[in-house]
């Protein structure tokens, strides 16, 4: 006779022990530790870099770097002098537990105030897998697509918070068809209290919103 297995759950189960582990090293050092989510493209390295430069000499900040293959990204965000390890997944569509673990051990944690996980551009397997953070952050940009809340709830009903980024494509007459109101409010009926910042990253619009909420949330931490 044969015994059925559920790999599935074998895999998220072993995954929740080692976020679990991780999140008592966050409680344990009063980390804010922010898994960033989105679709390829939509911006993430770029809101980080901007991110990192907007708020030098008020926190300092860490990255985790998940790609499928290569290190450009954190090549550019090395070139802010912030830390930044790399992880290739080398196929994967999401990073793990245990591979964050490994990566946190490569970081000067106690010289940091924020750690940001740039999960692997995907909206669906990285919602699933959690790594052991503080929080996740959902972001999409314009020219996306105003449904990504409704067509991918789960990462949207998980955030704390979701960035809408280049808002700057929208005051382009015909460039793109988006409907920041519908995204908003598509958003807050999976989570009332997701925290909404509509964001340009290429030109700083809406980053004050956005850099002051992640300072109150680190003070509020170490309160």
């Amino acid at each position: 006779m044969y015994k059925k297995i559920d790999v599935g759950r074998k895999i998220l189960s072993a995954n929740e022990e080692y976020a679990l582990k991780n999140s008592r090293f966050f409680a344990e050092h009063k980390q804010l530790c922010l898994n960033m989510i989105s679709s390829p493209g939509s911006g993430k390295t770029t809101i980080l870099t901007k991110t990192i430069t907007e708020l030098k000499g008020k926190i300092k900040i860490g990255v985790i770097e998940g790609d499928i293959q290569t290190d450009l990204d954190t090549q550019r965000i090395r070139a802010t002098n912030a830390p930044a390890i790399q992880i290739e997944t080398q196929g994967a569509c999401h990073l793990s537990a245990a591979q964050v673990g490994t990566a946190l051990e490569k970081l000067p944690i106690e010289k940091l105030d924020l750690i940001f996980i740039e999960n692997v551009g995907n909206l669906v397997c990285p919602a699933a897998f959690e790594l052991g953070e503080t929080g996740k952050v959902a972001v999409l940009s314009v020219a996306e697509g105003d449904d990504k809340p409704a067509k991918y709830p789960a990462i949207f009903a998980k955030a704390k918070a979701m960035l809408i980024n280049k808002i700057d494509l929208l005051k382009v007459p015909g460039l793109v068809d988006f409907d920041i109101e519908k995204a908003k409010a598509d958003a807050r009926k999976l989570n009332r209290d997701i925290k909404i910042f509509p964001v340009s990253a290429k030109t700083g619009e809406g980053f004050a919103d956005w850099c002051r909420w992640l300072v109150e949330s680190v003070s509020n931490l170490r309160q």
